[in-house]
């Protein structure tokens, strides 16, 4: 069982989930711009550049970025945010409102990859900088059912081998031995992020779950 949000709704959780996180960055120390994250090898000042390209970057950009990536992807991904990271970061958080409102997406990709990416990235910066960042819970809902049944873009990690069960909101998917948890938990999960869901599994006083 899963819930997918209407196109306004989700473009509102997303305007609030930008906007809430340029607050939370523009609180963050020199340093802590320094920290890296869950997220590979990016800082957080990559993250937070990363989540402003997909509604600022035009056609003739993307184009560029794909062509110093030799048509590499995941490696167009990693290197546009380091040289976005580059700026100072009153920019970055300058960059990150100014989208907020804004419709416009990342190649390829649909209102949902950009809710996806604004909760899950901007955990891996709270997290990072120990921050707690609530998450909505039917943007979370609608996240975790885009990458359970994501086709395009691939999705980057495989599926837990479990029935995943929130237990704080009506989602339900898969089969096998249930992993019971908030939908934060298991949208962090789904992600590639096990550690990073074993702070909202032990916020829950759930079990947390091997994998």
């Amino acid at each position: 069982m899963g819930a997918v949000l209407g196109t306004n709704e989700l473009w509102q959780i997303v305007d609030r989930e930008r906007a809430s996180l340029a607050d939370l960055l523009d609180g963050l120390g020199a340093q802590e711009w320094e920290t890296p994250t869950a997220c590979g090898d990016w800082r957080v000042r990559d993250v937070a550049a990363h989540l402003t390209i997909g509604a600022r970057y035009p056609l003739r950009t993307v184009l560029r970025e794909a062509a110093r990536a030799r048509g590499n992807f995941d490696r167009m991904i990693h290197d546009s945010a380091v040289r976005e990271a580059e700026r100072p970061i009153t920019e970055i958080v300058a960059n990150l409102r100014s989208i907020v409102g804004s419709r416009r997406m990342a190649v390829l990709t649909t209102p949902r990859e950009s809710l996806l990416d604004v909760l899950v990235h901007g955990q891996d910066i709270a997290l990072a900088v120990g921050r707690k960042r609530e998450i909505p819970l039917e943007g979370a809902r609608d996240a975790a059912d885009r990458v359970w049944t994501m086709r395009l873009p691939p999705r980057p990690w495989p599926l837990p081998r479990n029935k995943l069960v929130a237990t704080d909101i009506a989602w339900t998917r898969g089969e096998g031995e249930e992993i019971r948890g908030p939908i934060a938990a298991l949208l962090l999960l789904l992600t590639g992020r096990p550690e990073a869901a074993k702070t909202w599994f032990g916020q829950a006083g759930a079990d947390v779950p091997e994998q």
